[in-house]
């Protein structure tokens, strides 16, 4: 297993390198040094010794790949190239374009913090929720109570996240008035701010994963070793719960497995809407403000998070079934 996880990790770092060199080509060649400084300062009239100031203040007044008036391996290293890109490799993010020139990396740290808070309990429940409400299905498959619940699932995923969101705060926030409508506080008070959108979200979801679950278990059910349980005398209740289930890890978890990247990277959607300052909201502002420094950084986050998500679940496959071998 050791020399696969290796291998693995060698082409995560050809991937990272690859989205890399991929980012700062369109960021740096449709957005020029010039082009970000005009964006940023803002206005109709800006002029060249201002675009030059707003360069100099953030290290964008170096060559792109190349400096020859530099010596040695300055040459190199003194470049945008250099400093803004092949930096994030050692997870140097540095600083945003924005007037603030904040320290991007201490603001992922503080703000990876507050989406762990709503995405991990989202991540469980979510799991639990769906895995549980399909093998309901699929107990009574065939019944009124799976083609009730199927087309509640297909409602309930044809509807945008924007509707539970909105109906949601009108009614339990206005209506109600059982949450705050938006806002995020430190501490324990940061329950009765998370406890809304993670429901909602929950809501939101429920009907896609358990479709997909549902349809996992019934593949499953029509395997030899279900009819072989069930000549033992062995309950529905068990044959689902000890078997089935079992069986039907693997594409759970490849399934389920594709969503740990936002667990730590935020819901754009939700932080926004709640305004909760995660790394959800944190690119959104990004965006929003032309902060190109913020996107490539988040962007580049966002695939080292993937690459080392699709690892553990390959490792996870061996935990959840020992036939799995990583050769």
């Amino acid at each position: 297993m050791l020399n696969y996880i290796l291998r693995r990790l060698g082409y995560g770092l050809l991937v990272l390198a690859g989205v890399n060199l991929l980012t700062f080509f369109l960021f740096f060649t449709v957005n020029t040094p010039d082009d970000m400084a005009r964006l940023n300062i803002g206005g109709k009239r800006v002029s060249q010794e201002q675009i030059d100031k707003w360069k100099a203040e953030r290290g964008y007044d170096k060559p792109l790949y190349w400096n020859a008036r530099a010596d040695g391996g300055g040459r190199l290293t003194e470049t945008i190239f250099w400093q803004r890109s092949v930096s994030l490799l050692r997870l140097d993010f540095g600083r945003s374009d924005a007037k603030q020139s904040s320290d991007i990396g201490h603001e992922i740290r503080t703000r990876m913090g507050v989406s762990l808070q709503l995405a991990v309990p989202i991540f469980v429940l979510q799991l639990i929720a769906s895995t549980a409400f399909a093998l309901v299905l699929v107990f009574f498959r065939a019944t009124r109570i799976d083609f009730w619940g199927v087309v509640l699932c297909v409602v309930m995923l044809s509807i945008s996240s924007l509707f539970y969101i909105i109906v949601g705060q009108y009614f339990f926030s206005r209506v109600l008035k059982l949450v705050p409508i938006s806002g995020y506080a430190g501490g324990l008070d940061a329950v009765k701010f998370l406890v809304l959108p993670v429901a909602l979200s929950l809501l939101s979801r429920l009907g896609t994963e358990a479709r997909l679950y549902r349809a996992m278990f019934l593949e499953e059910i029509g395997r030899d070793y279900v009819r072989t349980a069930r000549a033992k005398g062995l309950s529905e209740t068990v044959v689902l719960g000890r078997h089935v289930l079992r069986n039907a890890l693997i594409p759970i978890l490849t399934s389920a497995g594709s969503y740990l990247p936002y667990v730590f990277l935020g819901s754009l959607v939700f932080e926004s809407f709640f305004g909760i300052p995660g790394l959800g909201a944190y690119v959104i502002d990004a965006i929003a403000g032309q902060d190109f420094a913020i996107v490539r950084s988040m962007v580049f986050l966002g695939s080292v998070l993937y690459v080392l998500s699709y690892l553990l679940i390959d490792i996870a496959y061996t935990v959840v079934d020992p036939r799995v071998r990583l050769a």
